[in-house]
């Protein structure tokens, strides 16, 4: 089992092409099922980060209590709602089938009408799945879920949600990081991104290490943000690129952000807006070394 670590020479032949012919379609939509009541906030991160990264479109699906605000602060976003108390079939349904990826659990919380909202998208999307935060909080509850899955999917744990997915404590997790999230990526069949100050990425057949990153990013907010990022680009490929690539580029690009982030205004002062703030200088980066 041997692990890669991740360069910027190797990352730079990853990031998606611009052509100049193009329209908003051209470069993916995201959907972003994130946010509950009190919550809107990583719902705005994670579709921040998505449209910085380069994406075409942001739809975020989220509670009918989240509309305002989000429609204020993001308004590139198109905002579809469903009920707190019970969310709509066909609405998850039909926001799906629109999308080039989806990314799911920021914020969802673990409600019963969260559950329902994670089963059916779990159930329904045929594009890649980054699944983050309380939808993989939601799946340790009910393993049973794994087996609705039939897209390509990514999976964004930290420890905690590791070890609640896998049965294992923190420690042992830790110890081994590398080992624990390519024997889960194997047995579950997806790119499992395992995040530590040495973020893993794997897919049960090849490992990656990332190199880039710093502790201003232990920060809230900054894994909804890792989550936009990822599926932004997995968007933007359109299954044209293999997604333990699309991981391992949105994990360095995120840490490569909150270096910026971090040079400018101190590993104490670092919060998560601030690692998109610096999304375009880290691509910026990237490019030039193509």
């Amino acid at each position: 089992m041997k692990a890669d670590y991740l360069r910027l020479e190797d990352i730079a032949g990853l990031l998606p092409e611009r052509p100049a012919e193009s329209s908003k379609k051209s470069f993916g939509r995201v959907l972003a099922v994130c946010g509950s009541l009190g919550m809107s906030g990583t719902a705005y991160l994670c579709g921040k980060a998505a449209y910085r990264s380069g994406c075409g479109l942001v739809e975020i699906l989220t509670v009918e209590e989240n509309r305002v605000i989000l429609q204020t602060s993001l308004p590139e976003a198109i905002v579809t709602c469903f009920s707190s108390a019970s969310p709509d079939y066909n609405t998850i349904i039909s926001a799906a089938s629109r999308a080039d990826a989806v990314v799911i659990g920021c914020g969802l919380g673990r409600t019963p009408t969260a559950r329902k909202v994670t089963e059916i998208l779990l159930s329904a999307a045929g594009v890649p799945l980054v699944i983050d935060a309380d939808a993989l909080n939601i799946i340790s509850e009910a393993p049973r879920l794994w087996k609705l899955i039939h897209a390509p999917a990514i999976i964004t744990p930290h420890p905690g949600e590791m070890s609640r997915l896998c049965g294992l404590d923190i420690d042992t997790i830790l110890s081994d990081t590398a080992r624990v999230a390519f024997a889960f990526a194997g047995q579950h069949r997806v790119v499992c991104v395992l995040k530590t100050h040495n973020t893993v990425i794997t897919d049960g057949s090849r490992i990656y290490i990332n190199t880039t990153g710093n502790s201003g990013m232990a920060t809230g907010g900054s894994g909804d943000v890792l989550a936009g990022i990822i599926a932004s680009l997995a968007a933007q490929k359109k299954g044209r690129q293999p997604l333990i690539e699309t991981a391992a580029l949105g994990v360095y690009l995120h840490g490569l952000a909150g270096d910026g982030a971090a040079a400018s205004l101190g590993e104490h002062s670092v919060m998560a807006s601030d690692i998109i703030d610096f999304i375009s200088g880290a691509i910026k980066k990237i490019a030039g070394n193509r």
